[in-house]
């Protein structure tokens, strides 16, 4: 008898495509070099509020395989990981073992962090926000393990722009939010390929307004990518003048696939 959507999901969490999938993403040329950008704009700005210091430890929210808690680990900082999926934290842990390298790993959830409050200086959330369902605690708790000066880095889903990865189809972002609940339906149910075979489809699709409001509330002052750009060339100099005129940052924002936030944890939380 053919599987109902209605009345039977798609075991995700046993699909071995899902992790070798992810394994695969994780170490391509893109994927590194993203990191690399990554690391150099959020360590530089963690290490301009925290002065004096040359070291941080670094908490890496949604690690998957552990690439980037190596490049943190690298560079000599201390770095934990957590992720909800047990086969990622074991292939994390591979990946930092081949590397002679150290980390504290856990199998965890990003919404109740097994983690001191203020204890750390930096907090990844690299595409992870769109996954979960409670994402406004999910944001709180990244914060509360923050100490003052801490620098959060969150890169999500954009509304505002027709290009995506999530899911394979045309100008899905744009979707009206009852076909958007349609497709996350069946991306659960009898078309899981739809989302690479991923054990959470992303549900939420953000703003960089809607999360930067989010975030003031949380005691955090936000900057976006253009605030970030160096302008170490022409070609740089001219987007960062340009993104200093409202209208020109707002079409920026809708030409760019993710929504980047670099917020800094300025006072206590309004919550």
């Amino acid at each position: 008898m053919p599987r109902t959507e209605a009345t039977q999901e798609f075991k995700h969490a046993a699909d071995e495509r899902f992790v070798e999938y992810y394994l695969d993403q994780s170490q391509t040329a893109d994927t590194l070099r993203r990191f690399d950008v990554v690391y150099e704009m959020t360590s530089r700005l963690a290490l301009a509020q925290l002065r004096g210091r040359t070291k941080l430890d670094v908490l890496d929210v949604g690690c998957g395989p552990g690439a980037q808690v190596c490049r943190w680990g690298r560079e000599g900082h201390a770095v934990a990981g957590l992720d909800v999926s047990s086969a990622f934290i074991d292939a994390a842990r591979a990946r930092v073992e081949k590397e002679g390298l150290s980390a504290d790993l856990r199998v965890g959830t990003a919404t109740a962090l097994p983690f001191r409050d203020e204890s750390f200086d930096v907090c990844l959330l690299p595409e992870l926000l769109e996954h979960v369902e409670d994402w406004r605690t999910c944001v709180t708790e990244a914060v509360r393990v923050l100490r003052q000066g801490g620098v959060l880095y969150l890169c999500t889903t954009n509304a505002l722009c027709p290009v995506q990865d999530e899911f394979k189809l045309p100008l899905y972002s744009w979707y009206p939010a009852r076909l958007k609940k349609r497709y996350e339906q069946l991306a659960r149910t009898t078309r899981p390929e739809l989302v690479e075979y991923a054990t959470y489809p992303a549900v939420h699709w953000f703003t960089y307004s809607r999360l930067q409001e989010f975030l003031v509330g949380d005691g955090m002052r936000c900057l976006d990518r253009f605030d970030m750009m160096q302008p170490s060339s022409l070609a740089r100099r001219l987007v960062k003048g340009l993104t200093s005129v409202p209208p020109f940052r707002f079409f920026g924002q809708v030409a760019t696939p993710w929504t980047v936030i670099f917020a800094i944890k300025d006072r206590r939380s309004d919550r």
